[in-house]
C-alpha cells in the first residue's frame, strides 16, 4: 500500500469514527434536538437508541485490528445509515445544511472502505 493511500486512509477513517461515535453518543443520550429531529423526520424516538449502538459498535469494528468481515458490516451499516439520512430529508423537503452532516459521512464512509488496507479486507491472502 502507497503511503499516500495509508494517509488518506486514516484521514477519512479518523474523521468517520469521530462523526460516527459523536453522532452516536448525541443519539443515546437523545438530547432535545435529536429527538425534534426524529419527530421532524417521521421516525420513532426508540430509533435513536438503535441508531447509536449501531454507530458505536460499527466505529469499534472499524478501528480495531482483524475481523475484516465485521468491517465490511459496520461499513455496509454507515452506508445504509447515512444513505437513508440522505433519502429522508430529500422526501420531506429539507435543504443543504440539513443533507451536509450525512452527505459528509457517507463520503467518509466511502474514502475510508476504498482506501482500507489489504489487512482490513476480506479478500486478504494472509
Amino acid at each position: 500500500m502507497k503511503k499516500r493511500d495509508k494517509i488518506i486512509y486514516w484521514i477519512a477513517t479518523a474523521w468517520l469514527a469521530l462523526g460516527m461515535l459523536a453522532t452516536g453518543i448525541v443519539q443515546l443520550i437523545q438530547t432535545k434536538e435529536e429527538i425534534a429531529l426524529m419527530a421532524h423526520l417521521g421516525y420513532p424516538v426508540y430509533l435513536l437508541t438503535l441508531l447509536a449502538i449501531w454507530k458505536i459498535l460499527g466505529v469499534i469494528a472499524v478501528l480495531i485490528p482483524k475481523f475484516p468481515l465485521l468491517k465490511e458490516w459496520a461499513y455496509a451499516g454507515f452506508f445504509f445509515a447515512m444513505s437513508g439520512a440522505i433519502v429522508s430529508h430529500l422526501v420531506i423537503g429539507d435543504g443543504g445544511k440539513d443533507l451536509f452532516g450525512p452527505s459528509l459521512l457517507l463520503v467518509l464512509t466511502l474514502v475510508s472502505w476504498y482506501f482500507r488496507p489489504a489487512s482490513r479486507k476480506t479478500n486478504n491472502p494472509s
